[in-house]
């Protein structure tokens, strides 16, 4: 059995971009024992991978602002002592930062990663015994995959990504929110402002939806983006603002839905590797390099870029596109 451990410590979007390659691992060796590295703040996330067996958390961005705290260095050795105890086959930080691949130290076994004309750090591929050379012209999604294949010995995956997660179907469960069918998620929410979609474009696009008999459905996390939500919903008829919800509950919440349109946010992500068809909306950054990936069983179309705002005609294309094509043949 082999016994491997995954760094990707952040962030969201990031450490979805990771999951494909547990999959790739248990498909060659069906009964390794894959543990992950990750930040306190996206845990649920490798947690809900039902073949990731034990996920240590670090803190980071937390440790950082509390240096001079006695229980900021306690919980820094609490983590070293659990990563020293297991003696891994491969340890491969799939980050590729200095950060990342000095908590990976803490775990003992050969280390894998980039060298260091792959990665914006180059100082991290010093942490690593064994170093490969993958292009940055590809999809993070396929760097990633690369880079597990490699460490490990396999052939580099050729085929779309299978995400992993599974979640209890809403039927199953007693406490999950239900959906009124048919419903679509807009994810509107993201961490800058510049990365947002115009709300009268959500409105129009919602109005759009609403009279062809679709629930719009509106999470939110912060006092902020509630207040978004519900500035949208005011003009979209029945339209659903959700209760602040976890992501181990929105997990069970969004593959109720027929499709999310969501902007530049982890979220998008998460509908993707959640088998929800998604058009990802970017008017700050290139999608091209980390944009949402569709995996095996739902597509996923990316629009605009940096400066650019997709319009209403091209996202509604775009969601009939998603919802109707074979995800074998969408990007």
């Amino acid at each position: 059995m082999k016994r491997i451990l995954m760094v990707k410590t952040t962030s969201m979007g990031d450490v979805i971009h990771a999951l494909p390659a547990v999959q790739d691992i248990l498909q060659h060796y069906p009964d390794a024992r894959i543990d992950w590295l990750v930040e306190e703040g996206f845990a649920d996330i490798p947690r809900l991978h039902p073949q990731v067996q034990q996920v240590f958390t670090v803190a980071i961005r937390r440790w950082r602002k509390q240096l001079f705290r006695c229980r900021t260095w306690q919980q820094v050795r609490q983590v070293k002592r659990a990563l020293a105890a297991p003696l891994y086959d491969a340890v491969i930080d799939v980050q590729g930062l200095v950060k990342s691949a000095w908590i990976a130290g803490w775990a003992r076994g050969p280390h894998h990663g980039y060298d260091a004309l792959s990665i914006r750090e180059p100082w991290a591929s010093r942490f690593y015994q064994h170093r490969y050379a993958i292009s940055y012209q590809q999809h993070a999604v396929t760097r990633i995959r690369t880079l597990v294949a490699l460490s490990l010995g396999y052939a580099v995956p050729q085929d779309l990504p299978d995400y992993g997660l599974r979640v209890q179907p809403a039927s199953a469960l007693t406490t999950t929110l239900i959906l009124p069918p048919p419903a679509w998620i807009a994810l509107h929410a993201t961490s800058r402002d510049s990365k947002l979609w115009p709300e009268q474009h959500w409105i129009a696009l919602g109005r759009h939806y609403a009279a062809q008999g679709w629930t719009m459905c509106l999470p939110w996390a912060s006092a902020a983006e509630k207040n978004r939500a519900e500035r949208i919903a005011l003009h979209v008829p029945q339209a659903l603002v959700l209760p602040k919800l976890s992501l181990q509950q929105l997990a069970t919440v969004i593959p109720q839905a027929r499709f999310a349109v969501g902007v530049d946010t982890g979220l998008s992500h998460f509908a993707a590797a959640l088998d929800v068809p998604v058009v990802a909306l970017y008017t700050d950054t290139d999608p091209g390099l980390t944009g949402v990936a569709g995996g095996r069983q739902a597509a996923a179309i990316n629009l605009g870029g940096q400066q650019q705002i997709p319009d209403i005609a091209a996202v509604m294309a775009a969601v009939t596109e998603v919802t109707t094509a074979d995800p074998h043949h969408k990007t």
